[in-house]
């Protein structure tokens, strides 16, 4: 509708029915997209105009050219249960839609060069992360997510076909946008780009390979995968054209065996990466206490002593407290080098304890690349040496730990070795947009 003066809206609008057993009208609350990005352009209106002056360009020459990139994000808020209220039954999980202005560049008339004229500083701050639906769902609701979510789809596809004009420091002026999904977690772009679940032996949202390929080849990998061949293979899959058994489809079309929903950008989360590799690094200190390369198949009971020593270690040297589920600060925590000095006392071999010293070294040397907001400017060095890094961080996996790589590899370790130049490469950034 033309009018802008909507406010916040029922997320369910633009979708007929009830879903499930929740009443309508309680389930969902969003801003309509043009709305939400016209209140946060007007809200940077300063800004806009300072970096006009600041690069010199002659605001009344710039009405048209702006380029406006935003990052979207969506994420799961686990539980979210009244405690004891009485409101109207809904689902205790939450889903959070929301978006960022990245940056704003403008290419005043008969330049060549586009020219930025806004930077977010600190993309990853609450502050400037602006929430556009809010939901009461499980992620794990296909159906109803994307129910909710299908209005904001068709709402961000005619905008990106169309500008908008706005009235900034006092003059109409037109802007364009471009939307980049990268603030999602593995589970939410498997589940928005049709993918199988985590599992799946196709272990890569960014790449085709299988799991076991990915553990003989751990670096050499290249961003295969898209929006476009994702809606492509999911025809395939329901088509069948080639009349083939499922198992060769499935090998066909690389795990798509879902519509893909929404577009999101192929990168690396990257919190779940630290979470994730950390998660692994526990295992490995486990299987190293107990020497676990000399062994085949050891007993529950003995795998079980191992972590308690482990846990007791950590608890008593780092002070780090037992987790059930490997969370953000513990893997911070356990991801250091005293925590490896603390672990190599209870390792018996000088030589293992050199390469779990090692394995450390080389992935403190890695994680920055992924983590800062900008690694070319932050972490010049360690970005250069990323590929040789993770070539020797691999070599080292193959040989001395190869009791626990042989033909199985994670996902997060998968993305860490193989895909991470690429992406900061093209983005230039990982821990901006992820």
């Amino acid at each position: 509708s033309s009018s802008w003066d909507v406010g916040i809206i029922d997320g369910l609008s633009g979708s007929s029915t009830s879903v499930d057993d929740f009443p309508a009208d309680t389930i969902s609350r969003r801003f309509r997209y043009d709305v939400a990005l016209v209140s946060a352009l007007k809200d940077l209106e300063e800004d806009i105009m300072e970096g006009l002056r600041e690069k010199e360009l002659d605001d009344s020459a710039c009405t048209s050219g702006f380029t406006v990139v935003i990052k979207e994000s969506c994420d799961g808020m686990g539980d979210v249960s009244e405690k004891h209220g009485g409101g109207p039954a809904v689902p205790e999980k939450a889903v959070r839609f929301s978006f960022t202005v990245m940056s704003i560049s403008v290419q005043a008339e008969g330049e060549d060069e586009a020219v930025t004229i806004y930077q977010e500083l600190k993309p990853n701050s609450e502050l400037s992360c602006r929430p556009l639906c809010l939901m009461f769902v499980d992620e794990s609701d296909h159906e109803t997510l994307t129910a909710i979510l299908g209005p904001v789809v068709a709402e961000r596809k005619a905008m990106q076909e169309s500008r908008l004009i706005l009235s900034i420091g006092g003059m109409l002026r037109s802007f364009r946008f471009h939307f980049r999904g990268t603030g999602y977690d593995e589970k939410m772009v498997r589940e928005l780009e049709g993918l199988e679940a985590s599992g799946s032996t196709y272990i890569c949202t960014l790449c085709d390979s299988t799991r076991a390929e990915a553990s003989h080849n751990m670096v050499l990998h290249s961003i295969t995968r898209s929006h476009e061949e994702n809606l492509e293979r999911y025809e395939i899959w329901r088509t069948n054209p080639f009349s083939e058994s499922v198992e060769e489809l499935r090998d066909r079309v690389k795990g798509v065996s879902a519509k893909p929903f929404m577009e999101t950008q192929p990168t690396l989360d990257a919190l779940h990466c630290d979470i994730g590799n950390a998660t692994e690094f526990y295992k490995i200190f486990q299987d190293e206490i107990g020497e676990m390369y000399l062994k085949n198949s050891p007993a529950r009971e003995e795998r079980r002593r191992w972590r308690s020593a482990l846990d007791k270690q950590l608890r008593k040297k780092m002070k780090l407290k037992p987790v059930m589920r490997m969370n953000g600060n513990y893997a911070r925590r356990l991801m250091t080098r005293e925590a490896v000095e603390a672990v190599c006392e209870l390792v018996p071999s000088q030589e293992r304890r050199e390469a779990l010293r090692e394995l450390m070294e080389l992935y403190l040397q890695m994680k920055p690349v992924w983590r800062s907001t900008c690694p070319a400017q932050e972490c010049p060095d360690q970005l250069c040496r990323y590929s040789y890094n993770s070539q020797q961080f691999a070599e080292l996996l193959s040989t001395t730990f190869k009791y626990r790589y042989d033909g199985k590899i994670t996902n997060y370790l998968h993305k860490t070795l193989a895909h991470v130049p690429e992406i900061v490469e093209r983005d230039g950034s990982i821990g901006a947009w992820a």
